[in-house]
């Protein structure tokens, strides 16, 4: 969308009791799918904070119940259907963490989630960010130094985790296989029921 598209969305009547409609009855009906289209409308359209909050705190607690649900019986989440969502907020609210130097918060979030997701691009991704929260490094720092920034992966599936690194994965996680040894002794009690 172009600024023009933007505002016009911005103020067409039609369009928010829309958006405000479907922000209703998502919370009431914790439609994971349907809270992420309207958060993500929301701050596309930098819309009224409180009520964006308010989405997102929705759909962290929806995500959270999910999931223990799901791990409470011995499943684990795949990149398909609301499984997606869930995921996505996990990751989202521990780089969230990590963008306030919560390195241990944030390192405890993504090791629960690399334990608890079934996709081998994925967890080796959230792997290469706990060796970077062990080491206690700022997110920004992570993103200039580690993350490669003029490359994606091209599934759309991983469009909302970073995926793409300065270095070969395999190779750098096998470098830091002793560390990820340590940090797993040190966080397995997390993933105890």
């Amino acid at each position: 969308m172009d600024k023009e598209e933007l505002q016009e969305a911005r103020t067409n009547p039609e369009f928010l009791d829309y958006l405000e409609k479907t922000r209703i009855n998502a919370i009431a009906a914790r439609d994971i799918s349907a809270l992420y289209e309207v958060l993500d409308s929301m701050l596309i359209l930098d819309l009224d904070e409180e009520k964006i909050n308010s989405v997102y705190q929705t759909i962290l607690e929806t995500s959270f119940e999910k999931v223990e649900i799901i791990v409470n019986n011995n499943q684990k989440l795949t990149l398909d259907d609301d499984h997606m969502y869930y995921i996505r907020a996990l990751y989202e609210h521990g780089i969230e963490k990590w963008s306030y130097d919560n390195f241990d918060g944030a390192k405890d979030l993504l090791f629960v989630l690399s334990n608890i997701v079934e996709d081998e691009i994925l967890v080796d991704s959230l792997q290469v960010h706990i060796i970077a929260l062990a080491n206690k490094t700022k997110l920004d720092d992570f993103y200039e130094n580690e993350v490669d920034l003029n490359s994606c992966n091209s599934e759309e599936k991983y469009g909302y985790f970073i995926t793409s690194f300065n270095k070969e994965v395999k190779s750098y996680l096998e470098e830091n296989k002793t560390l990820l040894k340590e940090e797993y002794e040190n966080l397995k009690h997390l993933l105890e029921n």
